[in-house]
């Protein structure tokens, strides 16, 4: 008989049942990667998260990510709930600063007095770029959506996003993902989810609305992605969206699916580098016991 004691939260949310969902299991060394998906796809939140080691290594803790569908790298809104779950019922006496090892490396994360979490994540690459026609019918909307001013282009932080810019608000909440072309470009992309943005002049809230499709993971729409915000992030630097090479910003996401999440994004150029920190509140929600074996009725 196995057993694990598990948290839900929810991240970048300021009460329950916001935010993006997680999943968060302790004392999981003895958990093979075969049941560690299969709990993940039992479960069937974007991310559910294994924390394989209660004890420091090379001065962090070790944390392996799933989707339903398989392992990643890197996610943010798993980082912060899985820092947050550690520092409160894994430390004896919690801390300021703690770090994942995650298969991106190791990724810091702070604890704010405010109630807020922050995540140093890595150096954003930027890649190939992709025809405006190309992105509007992936999202099944008109070319004239796309704000041609700013390229359609892969980031990562860690998780390869493709990142759009676009017009307004109406067409942020009209995109709708065209499975087929969709298809197509992830078949010979490095980038498997999609961020579109827009300036939201509606909320005072938030600068920027956010939507991100991940269908490759089994998410067709993620309510916060921690990851694809600091893509966005480093793309605002770059393509000086804002005309600065600094950003403090938030934006809103999940709206569309009833999830409304809040992100708090900090980026700065640092001599030939961007440097990324994303914030954001996590709420517990629940707590339990998973136990399995052939024995249970």
């Amino acid at each position: 008989m196995k057993k694990s004691e598990f948290y839900i939260t929810d991240v970048f949310a300021d009460k329950k049942y916001s935010g993006n969902q997680l999943a968060t299991f302790l004392n999981c060394s003895d958990l093979s990667v075969e049941e560690m998906q299969q709990i993940a796809r039992e479960i069937n939140f974007s991310e559910t998260t294994f924390v394989t080691s209660n004890k420091l290594n090379k001065g962090g803790y070790d944390v392996r990510i799933f989707t339903p569908e398989s392992e990643i790298d890197f996610a943010g809104h798993p980082t912060l709930g899985t820092a947050y779950v550690i520092n409160k019922h894994l430390l004896k006496k919690p801390k300021n600063k703690i770090i994942l090892n995650l298969r991106v490396g190791q990724i810091p994360v702070s604890f704010n007095k405010n109630g807020l979490l922050w995540m140093e994540q890595k150096e954003p690459t930027f890649g190939k770029k992709i025809a405006l026609k190309t992105a509007a019918r992936m999202l099944s909307l008109p070319e004239a959506a796309i704000d041609s001013r700013f390229p359609v282009q892969e980031v990562s932080t860690g998780l390869p996003h493709l990142i759009i810019s676009l017009k307004s608000l109406k067409y942020l909440k009209n995109a709708s993902i065209s499975k087929d072309d969709y298809c197509n470009f992830v078949a010979g992309s490095l980038a498997r989810n999609i961020l579109v943005f827009s300036v939201d002049k509606s909320s005072k809230l938030h600068d920027l609305r956010v939507r991100v499709f991940a269908d490759y993971y089994g998410v067709p729409e993620d309510p916060a992605t921690g990851s694809g915000n600091g893509c966005l992030a480093g793309y605002l630097i770059k393509h000086g969206y804002f005309k600065s090479n600094e950003i403090n910003i938030k934006t809103g996401q999940g709206h569309e699916i009833g999830r409304p999440s809040l992100l708090f994004l900090k980026a700065k150029t640092d001599r030939d580098s961007i440097k990324i920190t994303v914030g954001g509140k996590v709420i517990p929600v629940a707590c339990g016991e998973w136990v399995w074996g052939s024995h249970l009725r």
